[in-house]
């Protein structure tokens, strides 16, 4: 969906590259997916190479945690990893927009997971929802919901701090966790303003 928004609404229709965990690579229908749409492995040497080339890059600071939350913690930003998105921001100079997305949560919620017999066969959890297992396949599907996106104002770490900060392990983690109570604050105020999830979904 933010690729969408972007490439609609940006003045350039621009195409966003996202970063997807090795994870995702490896489900079924998701990985193909990803590999249709540009999808990257996450890995900073790919993100660099992409911002130097003056690409947009879409990252997901939660990583696997956020994919993993349960329905219970929706719209609860985990942390942000070892901050390497700022390091990148800070190296190659690109700066960072933050994002906020409200509708994801309600298309997959996810009740319990798995997680004894899918590290057999390579995946962290096997989710459960209101539909998965209990519709097969189909069960997969997102649910109708109607998503809210809001774009914040470009940081650019880069000219603030110079790229040498990148080293400061916690400059890093400090800028890291503003970023994340911006984005939070992002999420928290599309939430105010929106309907019930149900009128959300089923009316528009």
């Amino acid at each position: 969906m933010v690729m969408h928004a972007v490439r609609r609404d940006h003045p350039s229709r621009r195409d966003v590259r996202p970063l997807v965990e090795d994870t995702v690579f490896h489900l079924p229908f998701l990985g193909p997916i990803m590999n249709r749409i540009g999808g990257v492995r996450a890995d900073p040497d790919n993100a660099e190479r992409l911002l130097r080339k003056d690409e947009l890059v879409a990252v997901f600071p939660e990583g696997e945690k956020g994919m993993g939350k349960l329905w219970k913690d929706r719209y609860q930003l985990q942390r942000f990893g070892r901050g390497g998105f700022v390091k990148l921001a800070l190296r190659t100079g690109a700066p960072i927009i933050p994002v906020a997305v409200v509708g994801a949560e309600e298309a997959a919620p996810m009740l319990g997971k798995v997680t004894w017999f899918a590290r057999n066969i390579g995946i962290p959890w096997i989710p459960v929802t209101p539909t998965f297992p209990w519709l097969g396949p189909a069960g997969l599907l997102p649910l109708p919901s109607k998503w809210s996106v809001a774009f914040g104002e470009p940081l650019d770490l880069a000219k603030q701090y110079g790229p040498e900060a990148a080293d400061d392990r916690l400059l890093v983690h400090r800028l890291a966790d503003q970023i994340r109570s911006k984005i939070q604050e992002m999420i928290d105020q599309l939430l105010g303003q929106r309907r019930s999830p149900l009128l959300s979904a089923y009316l528009g």
